[in-house]
C-alpha cells in the first residue's frame, strides 16, 4: 500500500512538473510572436502597454475581458486614425499591463492607472471609448475623473447588475484550487481547435473576421498570470457595478451608447436600456441582431458614434 502511494505520490509530482514546464513553454512562445506593439509606460510603478496611432482629437480605446490591446489595432485603429490620436491601453492583468493586486483589480482602479497612462501621452481629456467588461471601466473613468475625459461611448458595455451569476468556469478559475491547479491545465493543454471555437462563440452567430485570432495572439490571454487576473476581474465584477449604478446621473460629458438588441454575452436590455435612461443626455443606438463585437462586425456605426460624440463635444 505504501509503495503504490508512493508511486501514485510519485505520479502527481512529474504530471505537475511536466504541466508547469509545458504552461511556461507555451507561454515564452505566444510571448515571441506577439510581443509588444506600443510602448510600455511606467504608471505609479506598474507596465501598462499603450499602442498610439493617427493624429486628431485623443481617443482612449480600452478592450474587453480575456482580451488586450490587440482587439483594437486588428482594423478598427487603423481606421480611426485617419481623424484622431488613437490610444489602446491593456487593461490591469492582461495583454502586457501588469495587474495592479493579486486579489483582482477593481474598476476604479483600473481606471485611476489608465487615466494617468493617457495623462503621460499627452491625453488630459480623451474621448473614451470601452468595449464589453471594457465598458464598465470607462464608466468608472467618467465616474471618478470626471474632469478627464471630453466624452465617453461605451461599446456592448457592461453597466448594471445582473441575475445570471457567475457561471461555472469562472467560479471554478477564480477559487483558489482553480488559479493554481486549473489555469497551469489550461495553458499547458488547450489546443487550437479549442480557442478557435471559443472565439467563434464571442462571434456567434456571426463569423469571426478573417485573420482575427492571427492578429490577437489569444494564447498570450491563456497566460497564467493573465487567466488569473482575469478571473478575478470577472469574480468581482458584479459587486464593482452595483458600485459605479448610483453615480451614473453625474456623468456630465457626451454620452454615446451602442449595443446589438440580442447580443447573447452582455444583455443590451439589462445594461445599456438602464444605462441611457440614467446618464442624463445619453443616446442609445441599438444595432439589430446580436454580435456582441460589433466593432468588428458593425464598425461603421462605431466609427459614427465616436465622430457624434466627438462632435456633441466640440471636438469635430
Amino acid at each position: 500500500m505504501l509503495r503504490l502511494l508512493f508511486f501514485l505520490a510519485l505520479a502527481v509530482v512529474a504530471l505537475t512538473l511536466w504541466t508547469q514546464w509545458r504552461a511556461a513553454r507555451n507561454e515564452a512562445r505566444a510571448e515571441a510572436e506577439y510581443p509588444p506593439i506600443g510602448r510600455i509606460l511606467t504608471v505609479n510603478g506598474v507596465d501598462v502597454h499603450a499602442y498610439v496611432t493617427g493624429e486628431g482629437p485623443d481617443l482612449v480605446l480600452i478592450h474587453g475581458s480575456s482580451g488586450n490591446l490587440r482587439d483594437f489595432t486588428f482594423h478598427l485603429a487603423d481606421r480611426l486614425a485617419t481623424d484622431y490620436r488613437v490610444i489602446a491601453l491593456d487593461r490591469p492583468g492582461l495583454g502586457y499591463s501588469q495587474p495592479l493586486s493579486p486579489d483582482g483589480t477593481p474598476l476604479r482602479a483600473q481606471a485611476d492607472i489608465l487615466v494617468e497612462a493617457a495623462r503621460q501621452l499627452g491625453a488630459e481629456h480623451p474621448i473614451v471609448l470601452g468595449q464589453s467588461l471594457g465598458g464598465a471601466v470607462a464608466l468608472a473613468w467618467a465616474v471618478y475623473h470626471p474632469d478627464r475625459l471630453s466624452a465617453l461611448v461605451t461599446v456592448s458595455g457592461v453597466s448594471h447588475p445582473w441575475d445570471t451569476g457567475l457561471g461555472t468556469y469562472y467560479s471554478v478559475l477564480s477559487s483558489r484550487l482553480g488559479r493554481w491547479l486549473v489555469i497551469p491545465l489550461l495553458t499547458a493543454f488547450v489546443t487550437d481547435a479549442r480557442i478557435g471555437q471559443q472565439i467563434d462563440s464571442v462571434f456567434a452567430p456571426a463569423d469571426a473576421p478573417d485573420g482575427y485570432a492571427d492578429h490577437i495572439g489569444p494564447r498570450l490571454t491563456l497566460r497564467r498570470a493573465a487567466m488569473r487576473a482575469n478571473a478575478l476581474q470577472r469574480r468581482h465584477l458584479l459587486g464593482w457595478v452595483e458600485e459605479l449604478v448610483p453615480h451614473y446621473p453625474e456623468i456630465a460629458v457626451p454620452t454615446e451608447i451602442l449595443h446589438a438588441e440580442a447580443d447573447r454575452t452582455v444583455s443590451h436590455d439589462i445594461h445599456s436600456v438602464p444605462l441611457a435612461d440614467t446618464i442624463p443626455g445619453a443616446v442609445l443606438t441599438t444595432l439589430p441582431g446580436s454580435s456582441h463585437m460589433p466593432h468588428h462586425t458593425d464598425p461603421d456605426a462605431v466609427i459614427a458614434a465616436i465622430d457624434r460624440a466627438a462632435g456633441r463635444a466640440g471636438l469635430r
